[in-house]
């Protein structure tokens, strides 16, 4: 437990220094990516203090949610999500970050359970335009936005966005920038949106000096990954 906890402990201290930078203190959430992680990896992170999890594949997520449920914690899907699973996912997590069609908005609000609260939901923009990359063109933001929030199974939180991984920081920012935009109109025509998603282990730093709200960060609380065999 105690690495994780030191771990976690450095994080925080440097994404509250972030976000005083930012002129934004305590305002960004820490999410644990936990995709390749065990259930007791996770339980170690959660003694620690961290609720938050965010994980990649239905499937992988579902046994570990099961294995720890009655402990507190929040789950996202932060993986890309088959309109065929929407069922499972609207069941499962708490939040699905990865919503980047009218399909799946649809799909999601019809499974979403009426005894659960609504499903938080973010919308993927594709900030760099990466052939190749889910998350929706920022000119569909608008109307996913207002498909999300006719839904009342979901609940629309804000953006989601996973920038190329340029070696020059700077085109980084510039990314982290864009989504900022994106972000502060989405608000102005949906004022209760609070959630910008953006930054990884390599670059959350920048990523909340730029607007970011929640950053996720995996290989640096839990260690690298193990190796695939």
């Amino acid at each position: 437990m105690e690495p994780c906890r030191g771990a976690l402990a450095d994080i925080l201290l440097v994404l509250d220094n972030a976000s005083h930078t930012a002129a934004r203190p305590g305002t960004t959430r820490l999410l644990a990516v936990s995709k390749t992680r065990t259930s007791s990896e996770i339980a170690a992170l959660a003694a620690a203090g961290q609720r938050a999890f965010g994980e990649n594949y239905v499937q992988e997520a579902l046994p570990k949610i099961d294995d720890l449920h009655g402990h507190g914690l929040e789950w996202h899907l932060i993986g890309h999500l088959q309109s065929n699973k929407a069922d499972v996912a609207a069941r499962a997590f708490d939040w699905v970050q990865s919503v980047d069609r009218i399909k799946l908005v649809a799909a999601l609000a019809r499974h979403r359970p009426s005894d659960l609260p609504p499903l938080n939901v973010l919308l993927q923009v594709n900030i760099d335009d990466e052939t190749g990359k889910h998350g929706c063109d920022p000119q569909a933001i608008d109307a996913l936005a207002d498909a999300v929030s006719a839904e009342s199974r979901l609940l629309l939180r804000g953006l989601m966005a996973i920038p190329a991984p340029f070696d020059d920081m700077a085109r980084r920012r510039d990314a982290f920038r864009a989504m900022r935009r994106l972000f502060d109109a989405l608000q102005s025509r949906h004022p209760g949106i609070d959630t910008l998603s953006m930054g990884m282990s390599e670059d959350f730093a920048p990523a909340i000096e730029e607007g970011a709200t929640m950053v996720r960060i995996g290989s640096a609380l839990f260690g690298p990954r193990p190796a695939k065999r």
